[in-house]
């Protein structure tokens, strides 16, 4: 289904597939996720409601998702929550076939234009401070964005969103949404987790995993082979 021109303030999430240049030393593996991202990305993406709908447009390991608001009635809030829920369930769905991803959403000015294609060349520009802002982040924000992490850049939010992220939640995807001890640039988006009460507890395992994997690289690094 093409997309329709875009020009205004939206949401914008950028999304990458966790260590891609390696999975394409295994052809099938690297398929296997561009596969499956396509695949939720048009399962999840499809069907919606036309008051408020996430679009996304989607190139070799990346994503680009946004939100089309044509009722002006809905927050910020509602918008976000919107573009939260479709990304949880992509990450979901990667992460059932083992693919990670990291999503970097941000807020402001964008656009995408459809432009003439001719046969065999293709042009889609898309623009905006906002889709930069996801980009960059995406590719070297500090701190450097780990894999299956989901984080907003706070820097041009809407006053309202601020305010709802810093506000005790009811709601099951805003009550997923904290700070991290050093880092004033973000808010992290827990998918994870099903309770706010289960994130320390992930936090922990996380770090537990990266040390187990830098355990591995120094007994490999030391190679426990006898000498010759």
């Amino acid at each position: 289904m093409p997309i329709n021109n875009y020009d205004g303030d939206t949401f914008v999430a950028f999304l990458d597939i966790s260590g891609f240049k390696e999975l394409m030393r295994n052809e099938k593996e690297a398929w296997k996720a561009l596969d499956i991202l396509y695949q939720s990305g048009y399962e999840f993406l499809r069907n919606q409601n036309n008051a408020c709908r996430v679009e996304g447009i989607f190139i070799s390991d990346s994503g680009v998702l946004f939100v089309r608001r044509n009722n002006r009635i809905l927050s910020n809030s509602e918008c976000l929550k919107l573009l939260l829920d479709k990304i949880k369930k992509i990450n979901k769905k990667m992460i059932e076939n083992d693919f990670m991803l990291t999503t970097s959403i941000a807020y402001g000015k964008f656009r995408y234009q459809e432009r003439i294609e001719f046969e065999g060349i293709e042009k889609n520009p898309i623009y905006g401070n906002s889709y930069v802002s996801a980009f960059l982040d995406n590719e070297n924000g500090k701190p450097k964005i780990q894999p299956g992490q989901c984080r907003i850049v706070k820097e041009n939010l809407p006053d309202d969103v601020t305010t709802t992220l810093q506000e005790s939640q009811d709601d099951d995807i805003f009550r997923m949404i904290m700070k991290r001890d050093g880092d004033n640039k973000h808010y992290y988006y827990y998918w994870m987790v099903n309770e706010p009460s289960e994130i320390k507890r992930f936090e922990q395992d996380y770090k537990n995993a990266y040390k187990l994997k830098y355990a591995g690289i120094l007994k490999a690094l030391k190679g426990d082979r006898p000498e010759r």
